[in-house]
This record gives C-alpha cells, sequence and structure tokens, in this order.
C-alpha cells in the first residue's frame, strides 16, 4: 500500500565496511530495504490466501465459511494490523527501540505464518493473532529507521532513501501472490502459508546479519518508561488480559462462542477509538486554539481516508470472492489461479507513482490543493465500484466474466490511492499538534482500522449480499457523493486549517 513513507529523520551513519553503500546511501538502507521486502512478500503472500481458504469448502482443505463471514475476517484482522501500529510505536519509544522492536516483531510473525501451516483451525487463528501483533510492531519502526540514517532533514539523499525503500515494500507485494498464491491455490494451502514463514525467515536472519549497518539511534529508546509507570501498566494490562480471558471462557463454556463474539467487538473498538483520540487532543488544555481548529479540519479528512479504505482495503476480501466465484481464471489463453489479480495493485503503483509525481512537480501553481486531490481519490474508489456493479451484472447466471472486469477495477484503485494516501501523510504531519505529533500519525494508520471495519460491519450484516450489485451501487454511490461534497467543502476546511495549505 503507497501509505507507509513518511517518518521522522534522524541521524546519520558512516558507511561501514571499506566505505561501501547501498547506491549511494548507507549500508544500512539495504539491510532495512530487503527486511521490508521479505516481509511484505510474507504478509501480501498470506493475505492473498486467506480469504480463498477461509471459504474453500473442507473438500478442497478449507475452513468452508460463508462468504461474508470470510470476508469479515479478513477486513477484521487488516484493521487489527493497523490498529496495533499504535502500541508498536509506545513500546519502540517507551521499551525497547526501534532496533529491538524489529527484531522481534520479525520473529513474531514468522511464528505466526508457520503456525498458518499447521493442519489445524485453532492454530490458524492464534497464528493470526501472532502475526496481526509482529506486524503492529514492525510496521510502525521500521520506516522511522530509515529516517534514523540521515540525520540531516536537508540530505538530498533522504527521499531518494524513502523511493528505495518503497520499492522493497512494492517489490515484496507483487511478487508474493504469484509465488505464494501459486503454491497456497494449485499445491497445498498450509505449504503456501509455510512458504510465507520461510519469506519472513529470510527477511529476519538477514535483519539480524545488518544490524551493526543501521544507525545507533535505532538503538536508543527515546522515552523509557520508569519503574512505576511500568508496574502501573502491568496491573492495567493483567487487568484486561483477565476479564478479557474470564468473559470469553465462560462464552465458550456456556458453548455459545461463534466466529461473530470476535468479529463484533473488533469492528466496534476498530471505531470507537479514533473517536476517544480525537476527543482526548480536543479536550487537552495544552493544546492551542490553533492547533485545536486544524485537530478540526483534520478530522474530516481523517472520515474521508477512513471512508476510502471502507472501499480500497475490500480488494483482498470482496473483490478476492468475486476474482474466485465469477471471474475467468484465463486471459488470451494463459491461465492463472484468483490469488494472482492482488499483484495488479503494487505492479500499477510502480508503474504509475513516478508519473503522479512528476505531475505534481509539473502543475507547480495549478497543483490541486489537499482537499481537492483527496475529494478526487474518494470519487475515484466510488468510481470503481460503479464499475464492480457492471462486472458483477456481467457475471450473472453463474457467467464467468473475463478478468479484464478486475483489472479495469484495481487500475481505477491505484490511480485514486496514488491521489490520496501521500498526501494524507503529508497533511498529518502539518496539521498535528507539537504535542501529538507522534500520535497523529498513528491516527492516520486508525483510519485504515475504522475502514476496514466498517466493511466487516457491512459484510456481517449484508451476508452474502455483500456481492450483489446493489451492494456495490450503493457503497460506489455513497463513497464518490462523499468526494463531491468534500469538494463543495472544501473552503470550510481549508479554513480550518489556518497557515497549513
Amino acid at each position: 500500500m503507497a501509505s507507509s513513507l513518511t517518518k521522522d529523520a534522524a541521524q546519520q551513519v558512516t558507511p561501514v565496511s571499506g566505505g561501501k553503500t547501498f547506491f549511494g546511501h548507507p549500508r544500512g538502507l539495504a539491510t532495512l530495504f530487503m527486511t521490508e521486502m521479505w516481509e511484505r512478500f510474507s504478509f501480501y503472500g498470506m493475505r492473498a490466501l486467506l480469504v480463498l481458504y477461509l471459504v474453500a469448502p473442507t473438500a478442497q482443505g478449507g475452513l468452508a465459511f460463508k462468504a461474508a463471514t470470510g470476508a469479515a475476517i479478513y477486513s477484521v484482522y487488516n484493521a487489527t494490523v493497523y490498529l496495533l501500529a499504535m502500541p508498536g510505536g509506545w513500546i519502540a519509544d517507551r521499551l525497547w527501540g526501534p532496533r529491538k522492536t524489529v527484531a522481534v516483531a520479525g520473529a513474531i510473525i514468522m511464528t505466526g505464518h508457520f503456525l498458518l501451516a499447521v493442519p489445524f483451525e485453532a492454530s490458524f487463528f492464534v497464528g493470526l493473532v501472532f502475526i496481526a501483533v509482529g506486524s503492529g510492531l514492525l510496521k510502525a519502526n521500521i520506516s522511522t529507521m530509515v529516517g534514523h540514517l540521515y540525520p540531516d532533514r536537508n540530505d538530498s539523499r533522504r527521499d531518494g532513501a524513502f523511493t528505495i525503500f518503497y520499492m522493497g515494500i512494492n517489490l515484496g507485494a507483487f511478487a508474493a501472490p504469484l509465488v505464494i498464491g501459486t503454491v497456497g491455490q494449485k499445491v497445498n494451502w498450509h505449504l503456501g502459508f509455510a512458504l510465507a514463514g520461510v519469506g519472513m525467515a529470510l527477511g529476519l536472519a538477514q535483519y539480524l546479519l545488518g544490524t551493526r549497518h543501521l544507525a545507533p539511534k535505532s538503538n536508543e529508546v527515546p522515552t523509557p518508561l520508569g519503574a512505576a509507570e511500568r508496574a502501573k501498566l502491568m496491573k492495567k494490562a493483567m487487568f484486561w488480559l483477565v476479564l478479557a480471558v474470564a468473559f470469553y471462557g465462560v462464552v465458550t463454556a456456556t458453548g455459545h462462542f461463534t466466529i461473530n463474539w470476535a468479529l463484533w467487538p473488533l469492528s466496534l473498538a476498530g471505531l470507537a477509538l479514533p473517536a476517544y483520540y480525537f476527543v482526548k487532543i480536543r479536550r487537552d488544555r495544552d493544546i492551542t486554539a490553533d492547533e485545536k481548529s486544524k485537530v478540526t479540519g483534520y478530522i474530516w479528512f481523517f472520515i474521508a481516508a477512513a471512508v476510502f479504505w471502507m472501499i480500497y482495503d475490500q480488494s483482498g476480501s470482496t473483490l478476492t470472492v468475486f476474482a474466485q466465484n465469477n471471474t475467468a481464471g484465463t486471459l488470451w489463453g494463459f491461465g492463472f489461479p484468483s490469488s494472482w489479480f492482488q499483484s495488479l495493485n503494487p505492479l500499477y503503483i510502480m508503474a504509475l507513482a513516478p508519473f503522479v509525481a512528476m505531475l505534481w512537480v509539473k502543475l507547480k501553481d495549478r497543483n490541486p490543493s489537499t482537499t481537492v486531490k483527496f475529494a478526487y481519490g474518494l470519487i475515484g474508489i466510488g468510481l470503481s465500484f460503479g464499475v464492480m456493479m457492471l462486472a458483477q451484472a456481467a457475471a450473472s447466471g453463474d457467467t464467468k466474466v473475463t478478468p479484464l472486469w478486475l483489472a479495469v477495477v484495481y487500475l481505477i484503485q491505484t490511480v485514486a490511492e496514488l491521489s490520496l494516501s501521500p498526501v494524507g501523510l503529508s497533511v498529518t504531519t502539518k496539521l498535528a499538534p507539537e504535542k501529538y505529533a507522534g500520535q497523529m500519525m498513528g491516527l492516520w494508520f486508525l483510519a485504515v482500522t475504522a475502514g476496514d471495519c466498517t466493511a466487516a460491519i457491512i459484510q456481517l450484516v449484508a451476508g452474502n449480499a455483500f456481492l450483489s450489485e446493489a451492494s456495490f451501487a450503493i457503497q460506489g454511490a455513497v463513497v464518490a457523493l462523499a468526494g463531491i461534497a468534500f469538494l463543495f467543502y472544501r473552503k470550510r476546511v481549508i479554513s480550518l486549517m489556518g497557515d497549513v495549505h
């Protein structure tokens, strides 16, 4: 996904080992590049199989969930990954430091993938928890360590470093469905999950071998947790853990537990937490009136982003089910598994991102404002579900439609993403109160959580009708109209942004 690039700057390290560099950058960039590439390979490979495995009949080795339930599990899982990015950043800041946190995260993710490879349902869901926790720890910190390689915010190499790092994300995301998806669908589901574990193991191994090339700052704990704070935190954590174990223990013992007992609380929590954080920030007496106004303006961007991700992140759930059930597995005589569609987005990003970046530069003073770019992103993502409505209509009567339908949908969604996601990161840093600079970046990730949780609620309420023409039409129309409304309301939002343009 194009979203996880902007982090704060930090220290630059002098190249070691005889002055060797990585494309003119500190060798630590190579370590972080490869770690992120392999982590994304494992994550997106597993994600390409997740819904397909959940809904596959038991005769085919799957778990035989209803399509809507499988899609909701996927949405809640993806939401949880981004939800855990906030505590992941906190753990690095207060307990371990980024370098140790990423090492622990890699080990947890690897363990989770291998748990998915065990052919037992309980092991599978425990593995998902491991991967979500590990991904949250890693996601919040690995980009920060790229910034640590460059202490000077004006270092001309800094933007290039994040571009190289970003390519690692997309290379891993592009290759994963082609490799892991093929093995999982054509050979064995659990072998595919194991292959994802091998990918993370390779990433962890080279990370541990290359840590000596990272900046010393990456090993520091910025604001260590005091003994009293640690004891207080442990008491709170144990209280909530015991309460959760007791509650679900009773539900399970009485025979009432179903997957919905996990999906609904997590979905509602994913919507309640962002609201809580915004109320907390706006009520803080330490922030100025100008900062409060900017936070109010940012809430509009947050809501727009959440609505955007509600549709965008259904690429791995709703669109994957459509690819499996309603889309032909051949194009121009070439056959392929349905998981391959998940490679289209990173492929499109690698092809289009440089041109979009050059377009914004070339436009100069005519460059659309942040509010306009957000509106374009919303309208675009809404139109993509308009195309899906037509594709679903073409697939009526058990007709298998051409893969070109989904190719067009993913193309529209990628263009919309490139319009909204990068500027969303930028406007977050600009509108954040000084006291909450780091936490506001965590709130940006919570927009993904809120969007995915909304999608999960739609899928749970609609049941299998979530794949209907009406569902695509309603969701697409609502989001596109939200984009148009955002466009017309932009002057009010701009006034709240103060001196930020």
